[in-house]
């Protein structure tokens, strides 16, 4: 099960699916002598995002016409081999409303997971982004193996139905079998179908993208803002590319220093702290709390209902059911944002009477489910990117000797993320380093900001980020408040300093504190 990091855009599914209810292969082209550096990109409107990214309806005009545009950019499929076989991958952007003289060039933005759809994200958020659209085209893709950049293909969508209703936290020798049996299975799947993508999506091979990217569109230095691992992705081009490195900001800071343990072990206990500050929250109001009488009530009556679910499921969206697997990952996906905890109170509310309903269509969002049945690829990329980052191979026995630590960092979630761990074990690809690194000396400075309520990339990330970078290159900004992010809060002080770095030039002083 995918556990270790998300994209941003969940949130955003998660929205339209509850609205809506009450949210291949390579391309094998030869790239023979030709200069990748000098090809012309075709812009034209972009098409309707097809079933690897998400489905849905083509990007809308912005409200002053601005009008999306995608292209497809040829790549080395094999970065050791930059003169072999070539993959595409898929770019939009939207150009900026400043004039010639006001242009800075493009901004780069990647919103997290691995796994997450570019394309079909940006034209979601770009609103926000209006202010960085003064000086900047607005440009994001797919990366490999990603929606249309030649998408890690893994189990069709009964499969993914069933994988997904698994019990993710095994209390026996029977279920840890099925567990690792059906886990197996999935890794299988993604070597039959994806084989030659596989030892190609590592995040260096992204991060050579990003520069083959860079020169494309014609900018000197790459301009970029990265979310969740998307700051990792931002934080391994510095270490390649230091010096082209132009104004770039990382929110929702993934910490560079950490193994996949060390990384399930610190969502364990943001998940935690999330989970505490909602129930907080909701015995705080003026009204009563409808789904605990204290916060400790809050958080017991859940842990019943996960109790009561693994011995017997309720009715979900029909015709499946909401097992504990299925209401964990939706508890998961509401806590990555503050602007979901009503949703949280009221798919709670519907689970005591019997109903998951609003649980599993959070849980649909977090595993990208559409409303009729298809997933995106983001499940099969997270996974075939996170094992082939990662050194790490954990089996049954080890996972088993962790549980009293992961048990003591979340009550709550310990054993769903430390049985998450063992995703890569059975992976056809060896993982590349025990992390990412990030050393970037003779880069510029860099932005990154921490949450102190970020659940799923802890706060402390962002001060390992920094000291990671190098002196001088990483520049600290802490946000007070709650979910994944901090930008995308509408927090004035931290939109301020972002503004008056990408905009200006502008670098905040260090350790700034916002919120």
């Amino acid at each position: 099960m995918p556990t270790l990091l998300r994209l941003r855009a969940a949130a955003l599914t998660a929205t339209a699916v509850l609205l809506s209810t009450v949210l291949a292969g390579c391309g094998g082209d030869d790239a023979e002598d030709e200069d990748l550096t000098r090809q012309e990109l075709e812009w034209k409107a972009c098409p309707a995002p097809d079933e690897a990214q998400g489905g849905g309806a083509a990007p809308s005009p912005l409200p002053d016409d601005g009008e999306w545009q995608c292209a497809t950019m040829k790549a080395p499929l094999d970065w050791d081999e930059p003169e072999g076989d070539t993959i595409g991958l898929e770019l939009i952007r939207v150009r900026t409303t400043g004039s010639a003289n006001e242009r800075i060039g493009s901004l780069l933005f990647n919103f997290g997971g691995p796994g997450g759809s570019g394309v079909k994200t940006l034209p979601a958020f770009a609103e926000d982004y209006g202010t960085l659209r003064t000086r900047y085209d607005l440009v994001s893709f797919d990366p490999r193996g990603v929606g249309r950049s030649e998408p890690v293909i893994c189990e069709n969508d009964q499969q993914l139905d069933a994988y997904f209703q698994q019990d993710a936290t095994p209390d026996d020798a029977t279920e840890r079998r099925a567990l690792l049996d059906n886990t197996k299975e999935f890794n299988d799947a993604c070597e039959k179908n994806s084989e030659q993508m596989l030892p190609n999506v590592r995040t260096t091979d992204a991060a050579r993208d990003l520069d083959l990217m860079r020169q494309v569109l014609g900018d000197e230095k790459l301009h970029y803002f990265g979310f969740s691992y998307g700051t990792e992705l931002g934080g391994v081009y510095a270490h390649l590319f230091p010096r082209k490195v132009g104004r770039a900001v990382f929110d929702a800071v993934v910490d560079p220093t950490q193994n996949a343990e060390q990384g399930s072990l610190g969502q364990a206990e943001g998940f935690q702290l999330a989970l505490d500050n909602f129930a907080e929250d909701c015995v705080s109001k003026t009204e009563e709390c409808p789904v605990g009488d204290s916060a400790q009530d809050v958080k017991d009556r859940i842990a019943r209902l996960l109790r009561d679910l693994d011995r017997k499921p309720i009715p979900g969206v029909f015709p499946r059911e909401l097992t504990q697997t299925a209401a964990t990952n939706g508890i998961v996906q509401a806590l990555y944002s503050q602007d979901f905890w009503e949703y949280l109170t009221e798919g709670l509310e519907q689970a005591y009477d019997g109903d998951g309903s609003i649980l599993m269509l959070l849980s649909d969002s977090m595993n990208g489910r559409s409303e009729n049945g298809e997933y995106d690829n983001s499940t099969a990329a997270h996974t075939a990117i996170s094992c082939a980052d990662t050194k790490a191979r954990y089996d049954t026995a080890y996972v088993e000797g962790k549980l009293p630590e992961f048990r003591a960092a979340s009550p709550l979630f310990g054993d769903y993320l430390a049985w998450g761990m063992i995703g890569c074990t059975d992976w056809a690809v060896p993982g590349a380093a025990d992390h990412p690194d990030v050393s970037a000396p003779g880069a510029p400075p860099i932005l990154v900001i921490g949450n102190t309520g970020d659940p799923a990339t802890p706060y402390e990330g962002a001060r390992a980020m920094v000291n990671a970078l190098g002196e001088g290159v990483g520049v600290e900004l802490t946000y007070r408040g709650q979910g994944h992010g901090a930008y995308d809060s509408k927090n004035k002080c931290v939109q301020d300093a972002v503004h008056g770095y990408l905009l200006d030039g502008k670098v905040p002083q260090a350790r700034t504190v916002c919120g």
